[in-house]
């Protein structure tokens, strides 16, 4: 099947990205993101030891070769904080791919709506490769694709709950008015909820932590990336609508035999 995901110019295979945190070590991640398959690995730039040439870091596990690398903005309250991060993640000469977090709020971690669109308008202006992680406003939306975003990155619910998808009507709607991809980020927890999103047509879906904290991140991974697959082809063989009332399987008229014996019967 030729069904490729494209973003911003790069085409790949996988529609399923993963993150490098909360594993309990960096075997278990190297682990995981092989079974995965992704090609597209997202680090949050805090984590990346820019400072310190020549000590072995995250980056060192990653294999840079084969995958998209996609540093993230994670911890950055302020526009500023998110832009500077950006910045020193592409002066350190790792790419200009970003994905965008702005999170002014330390216990929920939603994203910051208007300083996500600031952020975006500025990096977008500076060259970057914009991914931002979004709330699942239609409008914002919009708002971030005219910003010159080359994907958008609604939640499908609060980061590291598990809660699975809380608003796929949401998602839908931005899936309907976007020419770039959609990804379903953060939240869920089971491969299920991975097929869910890709039954109702979005582009890809990233994975931490319900990977990282599995018992078997290894084994998990795997099972995401089979109901990643498996909801795509869903979506793309097309499904059945939605019935108020049953539709019996089987034909019930023009049979021979049902209608000797409703000949029969009347008979009698």
């Amino acid at each position: 099947m030729n069904d490729t995901l494209v973003i911003a110019g790069r085409t790949f295979s996988s529609r399923l990205m993963v993150g490098t945190g909360k594993y309990r070590n960096f075997s278990e991640m190297v682990a995981a993101i092989e079974s995965s398959g992704s090609e597209i690995v997202t680090v949050a730039i805090r984590r990346m030891d820019l400072d310190k040439p020549g000590e072995k870091g995250i980056l060192d596990y990653l294999d840079l070769k084969r995958i998209q690398l996609l540093p993230n903005t994670a911890g950055a309250k302020t526009v500023d904080e998110a832009v500077r991060l950006a910045r020193l993640a592409r002066a350190a000469g790792l790419t200009d791919w970003i994905k965008l977090e702005v999170q002014p709020d330390g216990k929920y971690l939603l994203p910051d709506p208007v300083g996500t669109l600031q952020a975006a308008r500025i990096l977008a202006e500076e060259g970057f490769k914009v991914l931002p992680y979004t709330t699942d406003s239609v409008v914002l939306a919009q708002q971030l694709i005219e910003a010159g975003c080359v994907t958008v990155m609604p939640a499908a619910s609060p980061i590291g709950t598990g809660q699975g998808v809380s608003n796929i009507r949401n998602i839908n709607m931005i899936r309907e008015i976007s020419p770039v991809p959609v990804v379903v980020d953060s939240g869920l927890g089971v491969p299920s909820d991975a097929a869910f999103c890709m039954e109702y047509g979005v582009d890809a879906v990233l994975i931490n932590t319900a990977i990282a904290q599995a018992q078997q991140p290894g084994l998990m991974a795997e099972a995401m990336r089979d109901a990643v697959i498996a909801g795509r082809k869903a979506w793309l063989a097309g499904r059945i609508p939605v019935k108020d009332y049953a539709a019996a399987s089987s034909p019930i008229t023009g049979l021979p035999a049902l209608a000797a014996v409703r000949t029969e019967s009347s008979a009698r």
